[in-house]
């Protein structure tokens, strides 16, 4: 039997190749400081900005700081396992989540380890958390509607997929109801959702998700919890944790929405890591870079362009302002990142009209471009914005106590009523038909011989019937999703007899 030299050399020198595949270098730095979520590490002196460290206990860390003697790390984990002279070693990578369809309908926190006692969330893909957004290129117009079902809403500031809306107000206005329920609407419309729970009570996240599957919505729907017991450094990466597993799927080609609630108590866990790592502060205590932290956040929120697959991942930042303080640091850097803002009123809220939100400064600024063509149409919501403001200026007239002629009066009296058409119940999102048979009856006045306090009952009333008398109507508006000539005047005549029906049954 003969042996070939050169076979036997090219085996050897591949099994030395892959030899030196398996081989791993790491390198070991020594804890000298640790407390509050993170630590300060000797030894590492060629670690890289973000790379994930690997303490002897099983928690891991990011890199957050580098200076001239040593590394400041951040402790994704109980910082108690961690004393100092520990052993802290690099691993060359960057944190990562897990992402796929095995999040899906899970409630994990910002690691994607599994809180809601299912088992282990088995992907096998994972993902960056931090990502460089789309450039330019890479993005198209926001044209696409994301209907949140709130009459308020899709009719004065509709969001389109690919926005960034942002939801502010004072604490308990409703914002949080407001995600809700644009989430619970997404329910067979393929968007899948994300809600990201930031610096929250545990109990309310708990409520939130027991709400969400009592609706269906957690089929479609990943919660991403870092609850207020958290170290701050899981509070802090928590929203970019959700943007990388929603990211995940936009990439194929899907829509996802995010809702992160919310960025002020991500702000604040910034602020105390900054703090403690002794970066400078700025305005309010805040680092000089939380505006960076928020936008590099916002922007991955795009509607991808067609070479990219068109997918969109539309965001619903909340952020809690202090006694309506708009004009604090955290609101105006988010307001400047967004593309529009619903504002939720404390006084409307408690005067009864929930959704409490503030027509006056409420905006999106993609405006029109985000809504059906039946909504758009002039005679459904396309004058309501300013039929409200005209109302609340002539509301406010009418407190004096002057007389008031008749036309003048009838705008009061129809005013009060679009004000009573615009509640809406938490956990009742509307089709987007319903809502312009709503407005449209609204602006043309069948309910304006409906006394305001009968206006919701009449509003369903109207809804039931023309669901089960006039189907016809309503499907065509969902088909052709706008409102041709032909249509409102079968429109019109649905209402009139929806009117005499009305009429004929209070008399029995």
């Amino acid at each position: 039997m003969k042996f070939k030299a050169d076979e036997i050399a090219s085996v050897l020198q591949k099994e030395i190749e892959d030899f030196r595949g398996t081989i791993e270098t790491s390198e070991v730095g020594r804890v000298i400081e640790v407390g509050d979520g993170i630590a300060r590490v000797y030894g590492l002196a060629n670690a890289m900005a973000g790379e994930m460290v690997e303490f002897p206990s099983g928690v891991r860390g990011q890199v957050f700081n580098l200076e001239e003697n040593s590394v400041g790390v951040i402790i994704l984990g109980d910082y108690l396992k961690i004393s100092e002279g520990d052993e802290v070693r690099t691993t060359g990578a960057l944190l990562s989540v897990p992402v796929g369809d095995a999040v899906i309908g899970r409630v994990v926190d910002p690691l994607g380890n599994p809180l809601d006692g299912k088992g282990p969330v088995l992907s096998s893909e994972t993902r960056p958390v931090e990502m460089i957004a789309p450039g330019i290129a890479g993005r198209q117009p926001v044209k696409e509607p994301l209907q949140t079902g709130i009459k308020a809403i899709d009719a004065m500031t509709p969001i389109g997929r690919g926005q960034r809306e942002l939801i502010i107000g004072d604490r308990k206005t409703g914002k949080t109801a407001i995600a809700i329920d644009t989430i619970i609407n997404q329910k067979g419309n393929g968007v899948l959702c994300f809600y990201v729970a930031c610096g929250q009570r545990s109990s309310t996240v708990a409520g939130i998700v027991e709400s969400l599957r009592a609706n269906g919505a957690m089929d479609y729907t990943v919660v991403i919890s870092s609850p207020s017991s958290d170290p701050a450094p899981l509070q802090y990466i928590a929203p970019y944790a959700g943007a990388a597993m929603a990211e995940y799927f936009m990439y194929q080609g899907k829509h996802t929405l995010v809702v992160y609630d919310d960025l002020s108590k991500q702000a604040i866990a910034y602020r105390q890591l900054s703090l403690l790592m002794r970066r400078p502060p700025g305005r309010e205590a805040f680092p000089g870079d939380v505006f960076y932290c928020h936008s590099r956040l916002l922007e991955r929120a795009v509607k991808l362009s067609d070479e990219l697959g068109g997918g969109s991942m539309t965001a619903l930042p909340i952020i809690e302002t202090l006694q309506g303080d708009v004009s604090a640091y955290i609101p105006t850097n988010v307001i400047s990142i967004t593309d529009g803002q619903i504002y939720l009123e404390p006084d409307l809220f408690f005067a009864g009209v929930r959704p409490a939100v503030n027509v006056g400064i409420s905006v999106s600024r993609v405006g029109g471009n985000a809504q059906t063509k039946a909504m758009k149409n002039k005679k459904v919501a396309g004058g309501l914005r300013l039929d409200l403001a005209a109302f609340r200026e002539l509301e406010a007239f009418a407190q004096l106590g002057t007389e008031l002629d008749k036309a003048t009066q009838a705008q009061l009296d129809r005013g009060y009523r679009m004000v009573e058409l615009l509640k809406q119940p938490q956990f009742a999102p509307l089709h987007f038909a319903d809502q312009a048979i709503s407005i449209f009856a609204g602006t043309n006045g069948v309910f304006d011989d409906v006394p305001v306090a009968d206006v919701a009952t009449a509003e369903q009333e109207l809804l039931q019937f023309m669901r089960e008398q006039k189907s016809e109507v309503r499907d065509r508006i969902i088909n052709t999703k706008e409102l041709a000539d032909d249509t409102e005047k079968m429109l019109k005549a649905a209402l009139e007899e929806f009117k005499t029906q009305r009429a004929a049954g209070k008399k029995k």
